[in-house]
């Protein structure tokens, strides 16, 4: 999650889905790494383009950047979005486990 102080997008994530996510199957499948815009992107990141809104949430598969979304939504769009992006990956939402390598 790339976000920056202030931002009234970022705080409503954290105010409806903030404390939730971890314990989620999405939260599993796709931990939370919270990256401030203001501040140079980890060396451990290879992302396709720098975020410009914030909130961005870019998935990330050992280390490289295979999905994005850019903004928040609102709950209801946000969770949708997250699973679609996760499934598209072919990762089991219910077993969290990656065909590739399980």
């Amino acid at each position: 999650m790339i976000e920056q102080a202030g931002c009234f997008y970022c705080e409503q994530w954290h105010e409806e889905v903030g404390d939730a996510y971890a314990q989620t199957p999405e939260g599993r499948a796709a931990p939370l790494r919270q990256v401030q815009l203001s501040q140079p992107m980890p060396d451990d990141l290879a992302i396709t383009r720098r975020a410009v809104y914030t909130p961005t949430f870019i998935l990330v598969s050992e280390g490289t950047e295979i999905g994005r979304i850019e903004g928040y939504p609102g709950e209801d769009f946000f969770w949708g979005l997250l699973e679609r992006m996760i499934v598209e990956t072919g990762v089991d939402l219910e077993t969290g486990a990656d065909p590739v390598t399980n």
